[in-house]
Formats: structure tokens, C-alpha cells, sequence
């Protein structure tokens, strides 16, 4: 009878030994720097910014594998195709920055969401011109009188594509009493153009139905559409406040991610990318 008490108290003794060295080995663990290293890398979310196209998401996919990663940093890509829901998306905390638009579009969403958007660095600016897929002229006396014409619908690039065909005397316009040139202000002139409002989306596939058409390189590039400009908005394209930037909310404009990628979208790496891989459709403006 001694001798079991004995083997059961040598073998309660071990076994709570075990016990003991298993939990100091646990706790020992989960309190070493590397353990609270691993537990915050798992804890830890990527910056998620919002793209609109596939241009804007191919500049983002370059800088996220040949420029972040020398820099210790990661973002990820939130894909949203419609340019309303994007900048929602931002409002709401969806994500934390978008890349796709211009300062004044910019504003405009700012202004219908009550929202506190901030536009940091621009990285660079589409070529955006009069084309034509029709008619098959090379200049601007050619165009016939009472043409169809299809410009942007939202209110910052219609005012972009009005100032642009008044620069080129294709339209008159009154004097502007709002923020925006709209299609209301225009007034009679000798070409009686016959002006179709679509989304900017929308005019790339109305082409073969229009006679002219004020659009972007690179959204003709994405349609896989191959044309030459009429002419170019040369004044527009030297504006940089038309030039697409990084755009995040008030709050966030120190966190240090923000930053990080503020500094990404204008490295020059990108700059020789954009060079050598778009073609002249975008040109960088850093």
C-alpha cells in the first residue's frame, strides 16, 4: 500500500512539473519582444485606398510591388468602379485614401457629402483633347456645322471641356455667375454644336454614335480605342490642379502611412514608369 502512495505521488509530481515547465515555457513566450512583435503584425491592417480604373490601379499595382516594399510599407488596393460610390467609400472609412481624381472633381464630392477631403501630392495629369471616331478630319475648320458632341456630365470636367471648346472657338459662353460653366451657359455661336452630357465612361462607348467628343487619352487606352486628338487641351493639361493626387479625409492626413504613400505616388520611379509604360496617354507632373 506504501509503495502505490508512492508511484501515484511520483507520478502526480511529474505530471505537475510538466504542467509547470509547460505553462512558464507559454507565458514565457506570449510575454518575449518577439511574441508581441508577431502578435501586433497580426493585429496590424494594411492602408486600403481606393482605386477607380485600370490606369489608376496600374500605377498603384507599380508602386506597390517595385517601390513599397524597399520602403517597408504595404497598402492594398480597394478596387470601386463608379466615381460617386469611391468618394463615399472614403467619407464612410471604407478606405482610407482613393487615387483617381483632380482637385476640382474633388471639391465637388467634398461639397455633396459635407465631407472634410484633402487632395496631397498630384502624381500626374491625363491628356485629355477633342476626338473624333466618325468624321475622319484632322482640324477644327473641317468639323461640319450642328455636330454632335458629348462632354463630361459631372460638373468640374463639363466646366474643364466647356472652357476648352471656347478656347478653341467652337462654343461661346456667357458670363459665369456659378462656381462651374454648365451647358446652360452656353450661348449661340456659328457651329451650333449639338451637346450630349454623358459619363465619362459612357462617352468611350458612344463614340461610333457621335460626331466629336471631349475625352481622355487614357480612358480611350482602357476601351482599347486607338485615335489621335483633333487638338489637345494643352491649357487644361498644364493646370496641375487637374492632375490626379492622393486623397484622404482631415483626420488622417498625419498618419504616417498617408504619408508614406504621399511620398510613393510622387517617387521617380514612378515618373520613368509613367514615361516608358503609358505612352504619352498621362504625364507625370512631379
Amino acid at each position: 500500500m506504501v509503495k502505490k502512495l508512492s508511484r501515484r505521488y511520483f507520478l502526480l509530481t511529474a505530471e505537475s512539473a510538466i504542467a509547470s515547465i509547460i505553462f512558464t515555457s507559454c507565458t514565457s513566450t506570449q510575454n518575449s519582444p518577439t511574441s508581441q512583435l508577431i502578435s501586433q503584425s497580426y493585429k496590424a491592417v494594411p492602408l486600403k485606398v481606393g482605386s477607380r480604373n485600370t490606369t489608376t490601379e496600374d500605377v498603384l499595382k507599380f508602386i506597390q510591388k517595385e517601390i513599397a516594399p524597399s520602403q517597408g510599407f504595404n497598402f492594398q488596393i480597394v478596387t470601386i468602379a463608379d466615381s460617386v460610390k469611391i468618394n463615399d467609400a472614403l467619407k464612410s472609412g471604407e478606405i482610407d485614401a482613393n487615387f483617381f481624381q483632380h482637385e476640382p472633381f474633388m471639391r465637388q464630392a467634398a461639397k455633396r457629402l459635407n465631407a472634410n477631403f484633402v487632395m496631397l501630392n498630384r502624381s500626374y495629369t491625363t491628356k485629355t483633347g477633342l476626338y473624333s471616331k466618325r468624321l475622319k478630319i484632322k482640324s477644327l475648320n473641317e468639323i461640319p456645322i450642328g455636330a454632335t458632341i458629348a462632354i463630361s456630365n459631372d460638373d468640374s470636367n463639363q466646366d474643364r471641356a466647356l472652357k476648352f471648346l471656347k478656347h478653341i472657338d467652337l462654343i461661346n459662353l456667357k458670363d459665369k455667375s456659378a462656381e462651374y460653366y454648365s451647358v446652360k451657359d452656353i450661348i449661340k455661336h456659328s457651329k451650333n454644336l449639338q451637346i450630349k452630357e454623358l459619363d465619362n465612361y459612357a462617352i468611350v462607348r458612344a463614340l461610333d454614335d457621335l460626331d466629336l467628343a471631349v475625352t481622355s487619352a487614357s480612358f480611350l487606352v482602357q476601351a482599347k480605342i486607338s485615335l489621335n486628338p483633333i487638338v489637345l487641351d494643352e491649357i487644361g493639361m498644364a493646370n496641375k490642379n487637374y492632375a490626379v493626387g492622393l486623397t484622404t479625409v482631415q483626420s488622417k492626413v498625419n498618419d504616417p502611412n498617408i504619408q508614406k504613400l504621399n511620398q510613393l505616388v510622387v517617387d521617380p520611379k514612378l515618373k520613368d514608369y509613367i514615361n516608358n509604360y503609358f505612352k504619352g496617354t498621362i504625364a507625370p507632373v512631379f
